[in-house]
C-alpha cells in the first residue's frame, strides 16, 4: 500500500460529466484505437525529451462509446531507434501512485539501463495525478495517513476505527459516483490494453511496482498474447479472496522482519557523530522504540507542526513509511532522538504531518474496497484480531488486522482475477528479503500461482523495491539483461547483497 511520498502528482485533474452510478464489466474496447496528442513535458531534473499526452477510456467498458475518463499518460522515446525493440510500459504502485511521475523520477535510470531497446511509456490510473479523479469528501483528520492505516487506539481500542469505517464508506458512497466506483485493477489492464492500442504496439513489455505488479499479472492473465518481456518488482500474494486485506495484514511480520536493519543501523558507532545512535546495542533499539511509543499513546508530545501532536501511532506510522528505504533512517532516527528530549521539540516528517488531498485519498481507499468483498465480521471478531496481532506484533500494535472501511463498502461489481499458470513464460519477478511492504513470503505466493510461467530472484536486502532501487547490482543486472536480450535465469536464483 502508498506512503504520502507516492502521493506527490505531477498534473491537474480533468473533469468528467458521467451518469448515476453503474457497475463496470469486462468488454472488448472499441475497435477503433484512440488518437494521442504528444506534448513536450520534461521536468527540471527529469529526462530530456519527456512527452505526455491525454487517453480517453470509457468509464465503463460494456459502454465503449458512452462516457468518458481522461487519463494522462507519457513517453520517452528510444534515444537510439535502430537498437528499439519495442514498447517498456512502467507501472506505477500504490493504489494511487502516478506513472507519469514515476517516469520523470526513474527515466533517467531506465534509459542508462535499457540503452534504447524501447520506447518507455506510463499512465497515471483513473484517480491519480493528471487524470480523472473522484472525490468522497473526507474530514481532514481522517485524511491523516495514521488514521487512513487504520491505526487502533491506545491499549487496542478500536472504538474510533469503527465510527470512521462507517464514515469513510458512507461518504464515498455519497460522493464518488461512477467515477469512484470504476477505480478497480481490472479497469486499470483494460485501460493498459487501450494505451497498447493508442500505441499501435501489438505487444508491451513492462515493469511493475508494489500493487504495479498485480496490475501487471492481472494484464497478462487477461492479455496473454499481448505480453512480452514481463517483470514484476515486489509482488503480494494474489489470492482473490485476500486482496488486499491479505496485503495489510502481512505488514506485521514484514515489519518484525525488516526492523533488525533499522536497529543494526541506529546502534552503529557511526551514528554517535551524526547525533542519530540510539543505543550502544542493536538488540537495544527495539524495545527502546516499542517504550517510546507507549508513552506517547499515554501523553503525545507538542510538535512544530501545529495541531498535530506527536502519538504514539504517528511515530509507528513514520516508522513504517521509513522502513521502505535506507535513506530514510535518519529521519526516524532523528524523530525518536527529538522524542526522548525533554528540551527538543519534534518536527514531523512531511509523510507524516498533514492530511493527503482527497482525491488522493479516495483513489487509495476506493481500489482496494472495489476490487473484493470484503468480510463483515462482528466488531469483536475485529477487537479479537487486533489483541492476538498487538501481542505477536507489537511494532505494528494491531493496525494490520483493525477494520477499515472497505467492511460496510457496497459490494464490488466484479470478482477479482484468478492468478493462474497458464500463459507464456515471460515473467521475471524480483524481491528483497525483507520488504516491510511487499514481503518475500506473500511474493512466493505470487511466484507459486505463475507456476512455470515465471522465475524469481531474491535480493539479500532490505527495503521496498528491488530494480534500480537498492543499488544491488546482480538484481539490476538480472532484470536489465532480461529486458535487453530476454535472457532469464533457468532457475529461481538468489542475489547476495
Amino acid at each position: 500500500m502508498r506512503t504520502r511520498h507516492a502521493l506527490v502528482l505531477a498534473l491537474s485533474a480533468s473533469a468528467v460529466a458521467v451518469p448515476a452510478l453503474h457497475a463496470p464489466a469486462a468488454a472488448s474496447p472499441s475497435p477503433v484505437p484512440p488518437v494521442l496528442t504528444w506534448q513536450p513535458c520534461a521536468k527540471p531534473g527529469g529526462p530530456a525529451g519527456q512527452e505526455c499526452a491525454e487517453l480517453p477510456v470509457p468509464l465503463d467498458y460494456r459502454d465503449p462509446d458512452g462516457p468518458r475518463l481522461t487519463l494522462a499518460v507519457s513517453r520517452l522515446r528510444s534515444e537510439r531507434p535502430s537498437a528499439r525493440r519495442g514498447t517498456l510500459i512502467v507501472i506505477p504502485g500504490g493504489p494511487g501512485a502516478s506513472g507519469v511521475q514515476r517516469l520523470t523520477l526513474k527515466g533517467n535510470a531506465l534509459r542508462a539501463a535499457l540503452d534504447g531497446a524501447y520506447d518507455i511509456v506510463s499512465m497515471d490510473p483513473r484517480g491519480v495525478g493528471g487524470s480523472t479523479t473522484a472525490s468522497c469528501g473526507l474530514d481532514e483528520d481522517d485524511r491523516h495517513l495514521v488514521n487512513l492505516k487504520s491505526w487502533p487506539g491506545p491499549g487496542g481500542d478500536i472504538t474510533e476505527n469503527v465510527a470512521r469505517a462507517r464514515r469513510t464508506a458512507a461518504a464515498c458512497d455519497r460522493n464518488g459516483g461512477a467515477v469512484l466506483r470504476s477505480f478497480t485493477t481490472l479497469n486499470e489492464a483494460r485501460d493498459i490494453d487501450r494505451f497498447r492500442q493508442a500505441l499501435g504496439e501489438q505487444r508491451l513489455s513492462a515493469w511493475g511496482i508494489s500493487y504495479g505488479t498485480y496490475v501487471a499479472a492481472v494484464y497478462a492473465q487477461k492479455y496473454p498474447r499481448h505480453t512480452d518481456r514481463w517483470v514484476l518488482d515486489s509482488s503480494n500474494d494474489p489470492d482473490p479472496e485476500r486482496v488486499a486485506r491479505g496485503w495489510l495484514a502481512n505488514w506485521a511480520q514484514a515489519a518484525d522482519d525488516r526492523f533488525p536493519d533499522f536497529a543494526a543501523w541506529a546502534a552503529d558507532p557511526a551514528r554517535e557523530s551524526e547525533g542519530l545512535r540510539l543505543s550502544e546495542g542493536a538488540e537495544d533499539v527495539r524495545p527502546l522504540f516499542l517504550d517510546l511509543a507507549a508513552r506517547l499513546d499515554r501523553a503525545p508530545k507538542e510538535t512544530t507542526t501545529a495541531g498535530v501532536p506527536l502519538t504514539g501511532n504517528r511515530l509507528r506510522q513514520a516508522m513504517q513509511n521509513a522502513l521502505s528505504s535506507d535513506t530514510a533512517f535518519p529521519s526516524l532516527a532523528r524523530l525518536v532522538k527529538q522524542a526522548l528530549d525533554p528540551e527538543a521539540t519534534p518536527v514531523l516528517p512531511p509523510d507524516v504531518a498533514g492530511p493527503l488531498p482527497d482525491e488522493d485519498a479516495a483513489v487509495a481507499i476506493a481500489v482496494v474496497c472495489n476490487d473484493v468483498r470484503w468480510p463483515r465480521k462482528p466488531v469483536s471478531a475485529y477487537e479479537r484480531a487486533v489483541a492476538a496481532d498487538r501481542a505477536r506484533h507489537p511494532l505494528t500494535a494491531g493496525m494490520p488486522q483493525s477494520i477499515w472501511g472497505c467492511v460496510f463498502w457496497n459490494a464490488p461489481a466484479e470478482q477479482p482475477a484468478r492468478i493462474t499458470d497458464e500463459g507464456p513464460s515471460n515473467i521475471l519477478m524480483i524481491q528483497n528479503r525483507r520488504d516491510p511492504a511487499t514481503p518475500h513470503f506473500a511474493g512466493l505466493k505470487m511466484r507459486r500461482a505463475l507456476g512455470d510461467r515465471a522465475r524469481f530472484v531474491t535480493v539479500e536486502s532490505g527495503g521496498h523495491g528491488a530494480y534500480l532501487g537498492t543499488g544491488n547490482a546482480c538484481g539490476d543486472r538480472t532484470v536489465t539483461d532480461f529486458l535487453t536480450t530476454g535472457h532469464r535465469p533457468h532457475h529461481d536464483t538468489t542475489c547476495p547483497a
